[in-house]
């Protein structure tokens, strides 16, 4: 069982950054593969970043994000690391952590991001 952390989120106006940290409980955390997720109100859960546990694997984005937000990990602690630059309103979700192997088996509780106009 993992436990994921996540923390950092908080009220920003447009144009302004936030850094969202996930730590997990495990030790064997350099083993699992993190991504990042969000859910806005009234819409579905959507896929924002992705880090492999492979060392040599390259990040993946969604669309939206790409050029504005950057994963990053900290396998010394732990640690998942969502950088936000240049966010917009459409940010505006709670976002959510999550770890695995082949699927994403363990979630976070959810930090919320509000982005205003």
């Amino acid at each position: 069982q993992v436990t994921l952390v996540e923390s950092g989120g908080g009220l920003v106006q447009t144009g302004g950054s936030l850094r969202l940290s996930c730590v997990a409980s495990k030790q064997t955390f350099r083993t699992y593969n993190m991504g990042w997720f969000r859910q806005a109100p009234g819409k579905e859960r959507e896929f924002v970043a992705s880090s492999d546990r492979w060392v040599n694997s390259s990040p993946r984005y969604a669309d939206s994000v790409k050029g504005r937000f950057t994963i990053s990990r900290d396998n010394s602690k732990n640690t998942s690391y969502l950088q936000m630059n240049s966010l917009k309103p459409e940010d505006t979700a709670v976002y959510y952590c999550a770890a695995g192997l082949n699927t994403y088996n363990y979630w976070g509780q959810g930090t919320q991001v509000t982005v205003s106009s």
